[in-house]
């Protein structure tokens, strides 16, 4: 009795009120009626009532008085307790004697008269099921006899069907109407009975059963894993969804006795998608309009939309049976009519295409592959790959066959569904094409993307592209644009000189076989200290036409956009892209454009969103067992919680990451370890560790070949020379990023190579001009840790050569965004500058307050107690503990449990806590 608790409220309020009374329960079969009728029972026995049920039965419909006798026929022993009159009367009505029938108000009165004698002991409720099937003469005679109980101590509870005409609508009793259940209480129902349904089942169940209280227990075990086709691309039409014999028999049989004629014009319209009951305008524009349904109106299976003035089905519950009850050879035609009506619409077309097409058919094949470019481009990569698979299917060479199974698998790997793209591939290789370079294609990118495997991919896709090149390709084809974005991809995360020289020698004898967007990748993925010159501009020009672009245009122009420090300017692009991606489309796509997002989320000091993106992106990775995508997003949150003065976990991650890809040769991922090391020693104010970590990536003076991090690092290997006293080294690096032109690479390379030009040269006037030239460039703002120190570096040297004074405006400024960003080891060091500068400051200055159990922490902690030991004492784990300290270091301002003691003791005893 889920969500009844307005009509248990009225039949409680039937069953005790006094004198005799009828009501009559109206609503859609499955909605619940039954359950109400056994529940009013169970009230009447309870107040001592004596309860009579019948049930109406359709094979019965047309007997006369056949349903009175069913009602009547535990109180025949009473009827020879009557008069002789109105014994007479039951004796000719149920056939015991010959005779004129009695007038509905004779037989009427003679039943009051029964029902009076029944109920001179206790009380009667007559419960009457199905009373759209009771006989005319039954109902005629039942109406009667409830219109005048008023007095008596006889109730009378009538169910009927919704839609089904009865001689009960024009018998004036009182109704209640029994609704479909809230969604509240639909959504309840199914927590109760189906607990552990999978989200896109339990929506779906949801959806067709629009409150039917039947349909919501019946249709959950035969929904799950069911194709339904029953999503936002509906890739094969609308298929319906697979019913048990009870919900087929609320429809089907209504169905059924329509004319050829409206059952063929029903489901065209189920097969197009047209609304139904509540969702009904919600349905997709340029539906098929339903035509010459009256038919099917009048037996309550559709009814008018007022908005639209168009047919719609009243239930999703008839949709689906209007399809199952057609037979595979009406669907086909069915869809081949509606394949015409779209003939404009490539996507519905093909939708209805495919589904009406038995045979191979090379211009339906065809048709179905424009339709999955289509809804590739808009987010559908989920429906492109049915699309795809299906042309395979009706393709009518063998060839043909092969390449179109390549795309699907090509499709697949992106969507993040690499068993089904392995799948693909096998099925590829069976039609004798083995080694294809479709197949090369799919399987490079199956290993690649899943485990890592670097090496073999390599090779395999290399000498596939050699292959083609010998074979005469002279101008890009689409195979070979797979095959060498695949193999810059590869490149990429291998970060290994020798092979990027092979790559481009590769690339250079294919010439104008290379697209456009695939020498942008080769020049920024590789090394944009050597090929980096107008890669940004040319990241715009591509970037133009966004909507000629698929998701892993988007993703890779995205990449080379990060590698030239311009992703801020694509970043609201990639927000909106990422979500349509992640629910139907290239979801591997979207993980790496989650990666982007995080990254320019670093960049800009939005770190706490980045670490939201980041943990989304790990849930993603880890749901779907992308290896290299787990361990590439575990790398930027080591990263980030090294930039946090977060140490502990820094390594953690940085070792894990290092554990994976170090053996495989992922140079990209190992580059990242390095940097979270040197980042972390910064942190800590370790520059020796951070110096050896920094030349573990480039040697000081050069920016190794084809190494990422080597420009991004150049502040970290200078501050940590210039700390340990390598300024020889430290002087040679600025100058080597001068005279490789970084500031002409991007404006992040600008801002550090001036920043690591001035803090290197030893004319105080070489340095004015370049700390300016570094605080002044105009997209200086967009980078605010690098920003940072560069203020900090600048007032360091401004105390020394111009006294304290003159050095308190950049160390304030360091000191405020530091502790903004939450870099809490940075903004205690700018700190303490501020104070060797006579400005004085206070630990809880722009600093948050510490909860009680921060404090409690922070108090144990400076009395010198283990993390362990605090544990014990406050029942938290050590893990937990540590977390807490990470937290309460940056709110007191500072990087170690030495300073806690003195840090605390500046706290006021009236600060909150």
């Amino acid at each position: 009795m889920v969500g009844r608790d307005s009509e248990q409220e009225v039949l409680s309020a039937f069953v005790t009120a006094p004198g005799g009374r009828a009501l009559v329960l109206r609503g859609d079969s499955g909605v619940g009626k039954s359950a109400l009728l056994g529940h009013v029972s169970q009230l009447a026995a309870a107040e001592q009532y004596r309860v009579i049920q019948a049930a109406g039965v359709e094979a019965e419909s047309e007997l006369p008085f056949a349903g009175l006798h069913q009602v009547l026929y535990p109180l025949l022993p009473s009827i020879d307790q009557l008069d002789e009159v109105h014994r007479k009367v039951f004796d000719i009505v149920f056939g015991r004697s010959e005779g004129t029938p009695p007038s509905v108000m004779t037989l009427g009165i003679a039943v009051l008269d029964l029902l009076s004698l029944a109920a001179s002991e206790h009380p009667l409720l007559l419960v009457l099921d199905d009373g759209q099937w009771l006989d005319h003469s039954s109902t005629e005679v039942i109406g009667f006899v409830g219109r005048r109980l008023t007095g008596s101590s006889v109730k009378l509870v009538v169910v009927l069907r919704a839609g089904v005409p009865s001689g009960f609508d024009t018998a004036a009793l009182p109704e209640l109407a029994v609704a479909t259940l809230s969604q509240k209480a639909s959504e309840e129902m199914l927590d109760i009975h189906h607990p552990d349904l999978a989200d896109h089942v339990r929506r779906l169940v949801l959806e067709e059963a629009q409150g039917n209280p039947l349909a919501l227990l019946e249709l959950p075990p035969y929904v799950r894993g069911a194709r339904t086709g029953h999503t936002d691309q509906e890739s094969f039409g609308y298929t319906g969804i697979p019913l048990p014999q009870r919900l087929q028999q609320v429809y089907g049989a209504r169905v059924k006795a329509l004319s050829a004629g409206v059952r063929a014009e029903l489901l065209r319209g189920a097969l197009d998608g047209v609304g139904a009951g509540t969702t009904a305008g919600q349905a997709r524009g340029g539906r098929y309009r339903m035509a010459d349904a009256d038919e099917a109106a009048d037996c309550g299976l559709v009814e008018v939309d007022p908005l639209s003035g168009d047919f719609v089905f009243r239930h999703p519950l008839v949709r689906s049976s209007v399809v199952q009850t057609a037979t595979p050879n009406e669907r086909r035609a069915a869809h081949a009519v509606l394949a015409d009506v779209h003939r404009d619409d490539v996507e519905r077309r093909a939708t209805h295409l495919a589904a009406s097409t038995i045979d191979p058919d090379e211009k339906v094949a065809a048709a179905l592959e424009a339709a999955a470019e289509s809804a590739t481009r808009r987010g559908g990569s989920v429906a492109a790959v049915a699309w795809l698979t299906r042309a395979a299917e009706l393709s009518e060479s063998r060839e043909e066959r092969s390449r179109r199974l390549g795309s699907a698998a090509y499709v697949a790997g992106h969507s993040g569904r690499l068993d089904q793209a392995r799948q693909l591939v096998r099925e590829g290789a069976g039609t004798g094409t083995d080694g294809s370079p479709d197949s090369v294609v799919a399987s490079g990118y199956v290993a690649f993307f899943e485990d890592g495997d670097i090496r073999s991919s390599q090779h395999q896709v290399f000498a596939a592209i050699e292959s083609i090149r010998d074979n005469g390709a002279h101008q890009p084809d689409e195979v070979l644009t797979r095959l060498i974005d695949l193999l810059l991809a590869i490149s990429q995360y291998g970060s290994d000189e020798a092979w990027w020289q092979r790559v481009h020698e590769l690339l250079d004898s294919l010439g104008d076989a290379v697209p456009a967007n695939s020498r942008i990748y080769q020049d920024a993925w590789g090394d944009v200290v050597l090929r980096g010159a107008e890669v940004h501009e040319r990241v715009e020009r591509a970037f133009a036409d966004r909507h000629a672009l698929r998701p892993w245009d988007v993703t890779r122009l995205g990449v080379a956009a990060y590698h030239v420090d311009a992703l801020s300017q694509y970043r609201p692009y990639l927000q909106r892209t990422v979500d349509r991606e992640i629910e139907t489309g290239a979801l591997a796509d979207a993980m790496t454009m989650l990666h982007l997002i995080m990254l320019d989320q670093i960049a800009v000091g939005e770190w706490d969103e980045a670490e939201r993106t980041g943990q989304r992106c790990l849930e993603l990775t880890t749901t779907h067992k992308h290896a290299l995508f787990i361990h590439h997003t575990h790398a930027y949150l080591g990263l980030l919680a090294a930039l946090r003065g977060q140490v502990e976990r820094a390594r953690e991650l940085q070792a894990t990451v290092d554990a994976w890809a170090r053996p495989r040769g992922v140079g990209f991922l190992t580059q990242i370890t390095d940097t979270i090391g040197t980042t972390a020693a910064l942190a800590e104010g370790d520059y020796e560790a951070a110096y050896l970590h920094a030349i573990g990536i480039t040697a000081p003076g050069t920016f190794h070949p084809y190494a990422h991090q080597a420009p991004r690092t150049l502040l970290d290997l200078v501050e940590a020379a210039l700390h340990t006293g390598r300024t020889q080294q430290a002087h040679e690096h600025a100058q080597a990023a001068h005279h490789a032109g970084l500031p002409h690479i991007s404006p992040r390379l600008a801002l550090t190579t001036y920043g690591a030009l001035a803090m290197t040269t030893p004319d105080p006037s070489e340095a004015d001009h370049y700390y300016h030239q570094a605080q002044t460039h105009p997209q200086a703002h967009l980078f605010p840790y690098e920003l940072a120190r560069i203020h900090l570096a600048h007032g360091i040297r401004q105390r020394h050569t111009h006294g304290p004074k003159a050095a308190r405006h950049s160390l304030t400024l360091a000191a405020q965004t530091f502790q903004r960003l939450g870099a809490a080891t940075w903004a205690e060091r700018a700190q303490a500058e501020l104070r060797v500068s006579g400005l004085a400051t206070r630990a809880t200055t722009q600093l948050a307050e510490l909860t009680w159990q921060e404090r409690r922490i922070a108090n144990l902690a400076a009395s010198g107690l283990t993390n362990k030991e605090i544990g014990e004492r406050m029942h938290l784990s050590p893990r937990t503990v540590s977390s807490h300290l990470y937290r309460v270091f940056p709110k007191l301002g500072i990087t170690s449990r030495a300073a806690l003691r003195d840090a605390l003791g500046k706290i006021p005893d009236d600060q909150n806590v």
